[in-house]
């Protein structure tokens, strides 16, 4: 070496074989890391991986892989029972078996260890479902509102919430009405986070539903409801300026509920009832075209006020098409009386829209 030079005697831990540089793990997605980490575990004895694999498997949509998974574990895992349940009732991966799935969830609900946990409430809960819907079992009204009554565990934090939620919307329905029961139980779940009822409690307190009526709590549930974003909430909130003759703000809101469009995403998002986002959607379209209309808060336009009440009739179709989903694929689970009120609400909705649809036309 010449003047001035070190001889270098560091070494670099390079890799013997070239390979290694390039392992399988270098190019695989995180999902197939997951995978693989959770196989081997499970070839080694751990139980939670085998069932966390079978997770994996069932939110990737492979629902088979997550089947074999479930299926080899459901005598031990309540969880596994329980996600096989839910599969068969909506016929993942395989064939749909409601009456399969609803006896598995009794099976989750009869588990006697520490392991069922809360998920026994929420068996209880998707067994109430089956009752109300006839799925599985014979309809019962009866039957529902006791599995709910169950699952709700006289609201309990740690029981299920949207069993809750559900028996203060049971408890609003005109065959089964009992609203102070339903301000109790909206009261209940929405103490426990749920904002479908916090937005069905500032409404029940707008026009003293099941309690006296009180404008100022009831403006502040929709208000922060409408926060949180229960589209339902929102509308009632804009239908509530609209009266009050605050227009911009009214048609402000009811406009950007307007443009809401996925509506099922919307649903997942916040936890809410289909139905009820399309509801929304609906009245917000109905004041945004009542402030055109008037010109009131926007500039006057009796073309773009048309064009706003007709998706408002579109909407209100979308509505019953929700409601009638069910019953359209199997119609022996409803009575005549259901069918004539939702065709009165139809009606009754479309006679209203086109009252004004002819008021422009004119």
């Amino acid at each position: 070496m010449g003047p001035g030079k070190k001889e270098c005697t560091e070494t670099h831990n390079l890799p013997d074989e070239p390979h290694d540089l390039f392992s399988s793990d270098s190019f695989a997605t995180p999902v197939e890391r997951a995978e693989r980490l959770l196989k081997g575990r499970a070839e080694g004895g751990d139980k939670q991986a085998l069932f966390l694999l079978g997770q994996l498997y069932y939110y990737e949509g492979r629902y088979e892989e997550a089947e074999r998974v479930f299926d080899s574990i459901k005598d031990s895992d309540p969880r596994a029972l329980f996600q096989l349940a839910v599969m068969y009732y909506d016929g993942l991966g395989t064939a749909m078996d409601q009456p399969r799935a609803v006896d598995y969830m009794r099976r989750v609900v009869q588990w006697n260890s520490p392991e069922a946990g809360s998920i026994r409430y929420t068996a209880l809960y998707h067994i109430g479902i089956a009752y109300l819907e006839g799925y599985g079992v014979q309809q019962s009204n009866t039957e529902a509102e006791s599995y709910w009554l169950l699952a709700a565990d006289e609201g309990n934090p740690k029981a299920c919430v949207k069993a809750q939620s559900s028996l203060g919307m049971f408890y609003s329905r005109p065959e089964t009405q009992d609203l102070k029961r339903a301000f109790f139980w909206h009261s209940e779940a929405c103490g426990n986070g749920s904002l479908e009822s916090q937005g069905a409690l500032g409404i029940m307190y707008l026009y003293g539903q099941g309690i006296q009526q009180d404008p100022k709590a009831a403006i502040e549930c929709l208000k922060e409801a409408a926060k949180r974003g229960n589209v339902y909430a929102q509308a009632h909130l804009a239908a509530y300026y609209h009266h009050r003759k605050l227009y911009s703000r009214a048609a402000a809101l009811a406009k950007r509920i307007s443009n809401y469009d996925d509506i099922a995403a919307i649903a997942r998002v916040t936890d809410c009832l289909p139905e009820y986002v399309i509801k929304g959607v609906a009245i917000a379209l109905f004041y945004y075209a009542r402030c055109l209309e008037l010109g009131k808060g926007v500039p006057q336009s009796k073309e773009k006020a048309w064009q706003y009440f007709t998706k408002v009739g579109i909407h209100i179709q979308m509505y019953v098409n929700v409601c009638l989903f069910r019953y359209v694929l199997d119609p022996s689970k409803t009575s005549c009386r259901h069918w004539r009120r939702l065709m009165g609400i139809l009606i009754n909705q479309i006679k209203f829209c086109l009252t004004h649809l002819l008021e422009i036309a004119t």
